[in-house]
């Protein structure tokens, strides 16, 4: 077991500022793109859409954000984070505007599409700006901090868009994401400093691919993948699950589930910390997945337990499937090095949102063709599928 450092490290103002505004900036691009998720209840029982419609347009951000996540991350790799994740922010905005003014189901999906496409900007580069200030012996604390923008976002979405919803209507819930994302946009630009790049070899060589010397960035990729099902399953149909099936009112339901995405962010800064204290990734990595199927199947047997212990189970399996992104998105950095990390980082995440765009159509299809406990049953073979791919050696390349 290795120790943390507490000793001062070069260049520290700007890291941590650069990790506030990160995690400021993929919070407000989460909140953008997982409130539709919150609007599936209204759409679901008083506009009258299928499980699975609703679910599609859930989906939407996150399909747009899988076909411009490896530009983002390329550009991010020539150009620097600063203004992708500024620029991203500011199209995102645009594009929230143009949702909340929809005038029907069809622009409201391309506008949705086209806001996660520019979203996406800020999951590449935040978490590249944030490991290129960072030492390796603390890149797991701040990565960890870094993945609270997740379920932080899904926090602000999930206590803010069912009330406004419910009182205003789809266009008032999307000006929450309107004004965060126009508002980061401008602090990006002004805070945010792109790390110091590493100098090009004596021969100018174009840094090696990291693809081609092992198989361990497409097993990360392949667990990462398997691990994001449950994780979106909960955060798509956590809140329907609890209003419909348990009977728990929306605002409530809503504070539940925004509690165990609170609690979630909390989490990942400890797994964090405690792979920096193990010195490895995998390891913690590895006990997050099987961890994920046990609560999964857990879940599934608790449903007509009463609502307080259904709600108990919801918030611990909420916590735990969020648990792995930031050991991955660490491994994988620290693998690609510098020079490749924003295209690795861009493939880590396409692979992710790929698979949590699948989740809103096929999981809304199957909990409406077999129920929710089957669902989630079935759901927890994902994180079991994901236990023997993990990687037993750590990451050996690191180029930070």
């Amino acid at each position: 077991m290795t120790t943390v450092s507490t000793a001062p490290f070069p260049h520290a103002t700007r890291a941590w500022t650069a990790l506030v505004l990160g995690v400021a900036a993929q919070t407000a691009g989460t909140v953008f793109v997982t409130t539709p998720a919150f609007l599936i209840p209204l759409l679901h029982a008083e506009r009258g859409l299928s499980l699975a419609q609703a679910g599609l347009l859930a989906a939407a951000p996150t399909m747009g954000m899988v076909l411009t996540l490896i530009a983002w991350g390329a550009l991010a790799d020539r150009v620097g984070e600063k203004w992708v994740i500024a620029g991203g922010l500011a199209l995102t905005s645009l594009a929230a505007l143009g949702a909340a003014v929809s005038p029907g189901y069809v622009s409201l999906g391309v506008f949705l599409l086209l806001g996660g496409a520019a979203s996406a900007s800020t999951n590449s580069a935040s978490g590249k700006v944030v490991v290129g200030w960072f030492p390796k012996d603390r890149r797991g604390l701040a990565m960890g901090i870094r993945q609270m923008a997740q379920p932080l976002g899904v926090t602000i979405a999930a206590v803010t868009v069912p009330s406004i919803a419910s009182a205003g209507g789809i266009g008032a819930a999307l000006i929450v994401p309107l004004a965060l994302t126009a508002a980061l946009a401008v602090a990006c630009a002004i805070g945010i400093v792109n790390p110091p790049r590493p100098a090009r070899t004596a021969t100018g060589e174009t840094p090696r691919n990291p693809y081609r010397s092992s198989g361990f960035l497409w097993r990360i990729h392949a667990v990462s993948v398997l691990l994001v099902v449950p994780q979106f399953t909960l955060s798509t149909f956590g809140l329907v699950w609890l209003v419909t099936e348990l009977r728990v009112p929306a605002l409530a339901a809503g504070i539940i589930v925004g509690s165990a995405q609170f609690v979630g962010a909390v989490g990942r800064i400890g797994v964090g910390v405690l792979s920096d204290r193990v010195g490895s990734r995998v390891r913690p990595l590895r006990w997050v997945a099987v961890s994920a199927c046990v609560v999964m199947a857990l879940l599934a047997a608790v449903g007509g337990a009463g609502w307080l212990l259904g709600a108990i189970v919801l918030m611990v399996a909420m916590t735990v499937t969020v648990a792995d992104n930031g050991l991955a998105f660490t491994s994988v950095a620290e693998m690609s090095g510098a020079a490749w990390s924003g295209r690795a980082l861009g493939v880590q995440n396409t692979g992710q949102f790929i698979a949590a765009s699948a989740v809103g159509p096929l999981v809304g299809a199957l909990i409406g063709l077999v129920g929710f406990p089957l669902a989630f049953l079935v759901v927890a073979a994902s994180p079991a599928l994901a236990v023997p791919l993990v990687p037993r050696v750590e990451a050996e390349k690191d180029h930070l």
